[in-house]
Order: C-alpha cells, then structure tokens, then sequence
C-alpha cells in the first residue's frame, strides 16, 4: 500500500507529531498541501489529510488543494486534525468541509482522528494557552493505534 499524508502544521507542529507517527506505520510520505501536485493522488493507494482546526475547519491550504483536486474513483481517504477543543460531534463538524469536498471528487473516506493540541490563538496566548503538553503520550498512542486499523482494513 503506498501511503501519502498531506499536512498543514503551523503554530506549535501539534499536527505534524500527529502525522509522523502515522506515517511511520503505514510507511507514508509526509508532504505539505503547497507541495502537492493535484494529479499526485492517482500514485497512492491511501492518502491522509491533516491540520489544525482554525474556525471549525481545516487550514485553509489543505481546503484549497481539495478544491484542486482531480475526480477519482473510489480512492481510499482519511482526515484528521488536533484541535483546541475535541468531542465526538465536534469532530464531525470540523471534519465536515473536507470531507464533503473530497467525497465530491469520488474520495471513501476510511475515517477520522482528532486529539487535542496546545492552542495560544487569540486571547489564550495571555493565559498559556490551553491543552498544554498535548499531543501528548497516549494522543500518540492512540494515533498509532488508528494507523495500525487503517492499514489492517
């Protein structure tokens, strides 16, 4: 299975700790959406697509490439995001806008992971920020542990 993770981590790398312990399971590369050639996608058996959640979405890179992206035929997918605050229904929404867009281009998506991140956006850098020290140890346990499901199904 030849995996690709495409990955938007900016403030503090809380994604990209997340995508790099994905990738090492399923022996993915790892690259951002600006490197990303649209007509890449066909090479790929599996292909991941992560960021923070900035206003109950993805970062707006990873949004832009999906808009780019060729129609394929039932090309396996999966999301995931770190994200201030984290839920099941919260994932849901944050998830929403990608995964509508890229189901429009005939991707499956497989599934979804979200875990906390440490956030100083806003007015919460004068406070330290919330969900400090996170993705912490079982975040990284349980991304593992997703990637090893991906790859069994």
């Amino acid at each position: 299975m030849k995996s690709l993770l495409i990955v938007f981590s900016y403030h503090h790398n809380n994604t990209q700790k997340i995508a790099e312990v994905i990738a090492k399971i399923l022996h993915a590369k790892i690259k951002t959406p600006e490197k990303v050639e649209p007509e890449v996608v066909q090479e790929y058996t599996l292909i991941g697509f992560g960021s923070g959640i900035y206003s109950a979405k993805h970062h707006k890179s990873l949004i832009d490439l999906a808009d780019k992206l060729p129609t394929v035929h039932n090309k396996k997918a999966f999301i995931f995001s770190t994200s201030g605050i984290t839920g099941k229904d919260k994932v849901i929404k944050d998830h929403l806008t990608l995964k509508e867009k890229l189901q429009s281009k005939g991707f499956v998506i497989l599934d979804d992971f979200q875990c906390k991140g440490y956030n100083t956006n806003s007015f919460l850098r004068f406070f330290g920020g919330m969900n400090k020290g996170r993705p912490n140890d079982k975040d990284l346990e349980n991304a593992k542990n997703f990637a090893k499901n991906l790859k069994q199904n």
